[in-house]
């Protein structure tokens, strides 16, 4: 399928080619695509070939690229696998192969907005389960409609950066008032990224059917939550400081379009949605992650029984007529399975810190300084062959002095 060689266990194969950006010694960040161990350095060898747009592969970020909308997106992929199987173009891209470990990813897009979903019924159902243990687990709007919260769009890091530990106010359980420190209760949460490409209107909501004509691929997310902070701080009004301070994402954007044979049909629903969530032809991926906790895995969280679909999603953030814009970012939630080595966050591995897990020999429940995390995923083929979407990693820092 390509004259390049690839090594079995990449993730990168020549029907993935995810786009990213990258910085080879002290030369300006500029656009590749990752296939094995390899970056296609794509602003050379579009312009020897004189593709249209060959100016936006060097570029910083891929804002630029991801503005031209769906058709551009589709001639772009057609143009990369051509690339990496037609022996013709050897002689023209060969040059610009770099490997994977001369260069330093950046962070691929300049994120304007970020919208945090919680579309995982076993990840709410968990945490009801631990916060309200009197109580249904499930709000009564939960299956009614995606629930998520805005973040901060500055705070969203390339894979790699170091996650400094936070600070905020808490309240331990017994105490009469809260006290100010680092967070003890620091968390990580397993999530699959939407990335936005074409713009919206404001004032005219997106349609779950108009999915696919905005969104032009997946990252990981890991959106690191200090817990403690969160549980002080979120009634009556949600999630604030405790997830703000940092989300990590991947470095390489996988394509929708490379993701397509991996879609399964979405469970039902039950109660019916409302009309403008329904849809015939509604699906998730067949994805899988993985989640190391200093080298040691820990968890396998499956996508394909998300309760909400990324189409939903979408159309719940606009229906009030929200625009979206190029650079936007909405992820899922905690991704979390019903056994208990498929939860995607640690307070369900811990069960809230009353049942620690051993890692490395150590009996651990929330992150001390030092640990990294890295989470891998990749979505499955019905023939068993693999999409991969690569990895993203944080190391904890004690948190600064003030």
């Amino acid at each position: 399928m390509t004259w390049i060689d690839i090594p079995e266990d990449s993730p990168f194969g020549p029907d993935n080619l995810p786009l990213g950006v990258f910085r080879l010694g002290d030369q300006e960040p500029r656009v590749g695509a990752a296939i094995g161990n390899l970056v296609i350095d794509l602003a050379p060898v579009a312009s020897a070939q004189m593709l249209d747009g060959s100016q936006l592969f060097a570029e910083p970020t891929l804002n630029a690229f991801l503005a031209l909308g769906r058709p551009a997106w589709r001639a772009t992929r057609e143009w990369l696998l051509d690339l990496v199987q037609n022996e013709n173009d050897r002689d023209a891209v060969e040059p610009h192969l770099i490997p994977q470990s001369a260069v330093t990813m950046q962070l691929p897009f300049k994120v304007a907005d970020y919208v945090d979903f919680y579309a995982s019924e076993q990840h709410a159902t968990n945490l009801g389960r631990l916060f309200r243990p009197d109580a249904e687990p499930l709000l009564p709007n939960w299956k009614h409609l995606p629930v998520g919260y805005h973040g901060r769009a500055g705070t969203v890091v390339a894979s790699g950066t170091d996650i400094v530990r936070p600070s905020g106010q808490r309240k331990p359980p017994g105490a009469d008032a809260p006290e100010y420190g680092p967070s003890q209760r620091l968390d990580i949460e397993v999530e699959l990224g939407y990335v936005v490409g074409s713009p919206s209107t404001l004032g005219k909501p997106v349609p779950v059917g108009a999915f696919e004509d905005h969104v032009y691929g997946v990252v990981l997310v890991n959106d690191w939550s200090a817990r403690d902070l969160q549980a002080w701080e979120y009634v009556p009004l949600g999630p604030f400081l405790g997830k703000s301070f940092a989300t990590s994402i991947s470095p390489w954007v996988v394509s929708l379009e490379a993701l397509k044979a991996t879609k399964v049909p979405l469970g039902r629903q039950e109660p019916a949605v409302l009309p403008y969530l329904a849809g015939d032809d509604l699906t998730n991926f067949d994805i899988t992650f993985e989640v190391s906790w200093n080298g040691e895995l820990v968890s396998s969280p499956p996508y394909k029984d998300m309760y909400w679909s990324p189409a939903q999603m979408l159309a719940h953030l606009s229906v009030n007529g929200a625009s979206i814009r190029t650079g936007d970012l909405f992820a899922s939630g905690t991704v979390s399975g019903p056994d208990k080595d498929q939860r995607g966050s640690f307070i369900e591995l811990s069960w809230g810190g009353r049942e620690p897990l051993t890692v490395k020999g150590e009996d651990r429940t929330f992150l001390q300084d030092g640990d990294e995390v890295t989470i891998t995923g990749w979505a499955a083929k019905p023939d068993g062959s693999r999409i991969g979407l690569g990895s993203v990693t944080g190391r904890i820092t004690p948190a600064l002095d003030r």
